[in-house]
């Protein structure tokens, strides 16, 4: 992966906390952790799925903690994309499209960290999303009609994935 310029830092910083070995990925971790999201996208609504967290009141993209039964990032991104967007049959791109070191509030009981690597996904023709408990609500969002208030990280990474699906649509 070759992070975007913007966000060089934070793929850095990332990289350094992977190499402490497998507690980086644990929530209890003091500090901070890895967690994994999903830019999910419909290519026939030229979309992305994002949603209202119910926590903290913004537009984010799915994504959550690593649980210990994933193999992988990717898998950890699939699952709770799939728990909380409630599309099935998600295809994912394997390489990370970016990379955001945050801020959160209240994780765990205390202000940490989460070091959040980003999936792309391909929503199946036909996809109909379906809200969780962590949500207040779910939409499909043109980079150029995002909601507010959003994720400080949210821009950044949509316009990466956009330039993904762009190369992939030319290579095709």
């Amino acid at each position: 992966m070759q992070p975007a310029d913007d966000g060089q830092a934070d793929w850095r910083t990332t990289l350094d906390l992977v190499k402490s070995g497998p507690e980086a990925l644990r929530r209890e971790r003091d500090g901070g952790h890895v967690t994994a999201s999903a830019l999910v996208y419909s290519r026939e609504r030229d979309a992305f799925l994002l949603s209202l967290h119910r926590k903290f009141g913004i537009w984010v993209q799915l994504g959550g903690h690593v649980d210990a039964t994933d193999e992988t990032l990717a898998a950890a991104a699939l699952r709770e994309a799939t728990e909380e967007g409630g599309i099935a049959d998600l295809v994912v791109d394997p390489v990370p499209v970016d990379v955001d070191v945050h801020e959160v509030p209240n994780c765990a009981g205390r202000r940490l960290l989460h070091h959040d690597v980003m999936f792309l996904m391909y929503a199946p023709a036909g996809a109909a999303e379906r809200i969780s408990d962590e949500s207040l609500a779910l939409g499909w969002f043109s980079v150029d009609d995002l909601p507010s208030p959003r994720g400080t990280d949210v821009d950044r990474v949509l316009r990466n994935a956009l330039a993904r699906i762009s190369a992939g649509d030319q290579a095709a």
